[in-house]
């Protein structure tokens, strides 16, 4: 928490000191049509998250199962580690960095530039140097993610719409599924049995693609209203 909160002093003294601007351009601040982004984001993740999942375990001998032996407190624990990581992530790559990317570069070159830190950035989390083709599908996975995220702010002009899309799928990803570096979580799988070949990279495919599509969706039928 200290970290979030160094974060948000010094994103208030780079705006202050090079555009003479406040927090506020972060679109920090609560309304109807912001919470209600954060909810859609959170939504649509949480939903794709879990068919991703289902669907790594529908086509063959396995299933999930209720950890029994996870505590609710382990829950909440496990729970707040997540958002604090979150917040962390989304003000350091969609905060005050990205705005002022923006002011300069317009939306799209702004997005770019974000989506392939956010990717790099997670060489470093995942610890992937030394590993080529695993650095390749990681900055994949989290350049695609990062960007979608990027564009969210830039559309709305708000965190609120990138802070529900990841803490959706994270929460989704790491707590409910236990995919992630905690562990074994709410649900975990029978058995080692995994998806190959072309059913394998279909749902691989759709894990990268298929909630950035949806937001393009929502983005599209937004500009129509």
């Amino acid at each position: 928490m200290i970290g979030i909160i160094i974060e948000l002093i010094i994103s208030w003294l780079i705006l202050k000191f090079t555009v003479k601007k406040d927090l506020s351009v972060l679109g920090l601040k609560p309304n109807q049509t912001r919470l209600i982004q954060w909810s859609i984001g959170f939504l649509l993740a949480a939903a794709i998250c879990s068919l991703y999942h289902i669907l790594t375990t529908a086509f063959i001998n396995n299933n999930w199962l209720l950890n029994k032996q996870l505590t609710f407190s382990a829950i909440l624990m496990s729970s707040w580690w997540v958002v604090k990581s979150v917040l962390f992530e989304e003000l350091l790559f969609r905060g005050v960095l990205l705005y002022l990317a923006i002011e300069k570069w317009g939306s799209t070159k702004a997005s770019i530039f974000s989506a392939i830190c956010f990717g790099v950035y997670h060489w470093f989390s995942y610890n992937a140097f030394g590993n080529p083709f695993q650095m390749g599908i990681i900055f994949v996975m989290t350049a695609i993610f990062g960007w979608m995220l990027a564009v969210s702010f830039a559309k709305t002009k708000s965190m609120y719409l990138p802070i529900g899309l990841h803490l959706g799928w994270n929460l989704f990803n790491i707590i409910i599924f236990s995919n992630g570096p905690l562990g074994k979580q709410l649900f975990i799988k029978a058995n080692q049995s995994h998806l190959e070949g072309i059913p394998s990279l279909l749902v691989f495919i759709f894990q990268i693609i298929a909630l950035p599509l949806l937001m393009y969706g929502y983005f599209k039928f937004r500009s129509r209203e």
